[in-house]
């Protein structure tokens, strides 16, 4: 009798779904015994332009209340987001949008999970209806080696300026 794999690969993907959902359980775990949920929802809810014109201190805090189990990464490894720069861009249907250049901070610089950890920012970023493009300050690719830039260069799914 032949095997052709594919019970394995479902077996494996059953599996994989598991733990990925107990992963994301356990990083909300975390997110909750750290931060406090109300301050999260609060941040959540204000508007990330009106915070740029505003200029206020709760940019940063409202960014990473918008990360999900990426959040778990950074709180856990002290590291934290940075506003390179930031530009306004319009939809067609003329409402403001932005593009945020973001750099990391604290003992995310140079980690081995980086290319991980900036493709989950990215992607939970632009789950914001007022982002519409996430970019990453070039100079943290002086973090890594030859080695680690090509791969995040050429497998990190995100865009270095």
């Amino acid at each position: 009798m032949e095997h052709d794999g594919s019970e394995g690969d479902e077996l494996i993907n059953i599996y994989g779904s598991q733990i990925e959902e107990q992963m994301r359980i356990e990083a909300q775990r975390r997110i909750d015994d750290v931060h406090d949920k109300g301050e999260l929802s609060r941040l959540r809810k204000i508007s990330l332009i009106s915070l740029l014109e505003d200029d206020s201190s709760d940019l940063i805090p409202a960014l990473m209340a918008r990360l999900g189990p990426v959040r778990a990464a950074l709180d856990g490894h002290g590291g934290g987001l940075i506003l390179s720069s930031w530009e306004f861009s319009r939809n067609t249907d003329a409402s403001k949008t932005l593009s945020l250049v973001i750099d990391l901070d604290g003992a995310c610089v140079s980690c081995g999970a980086a290319p991980g950890t900036l493709k989950g920012i990215q992607d939970d970023l632009l789950m914001d209806k007022e982002v519409d493009r996430i970019r990453f300050s070039s100079s943290m690719l002086e973090w890594f080696d030859d080695i680690q830039k090509e791969f995040i260069l050429k497998f990190g799914e995100v865009t270095f300026v």
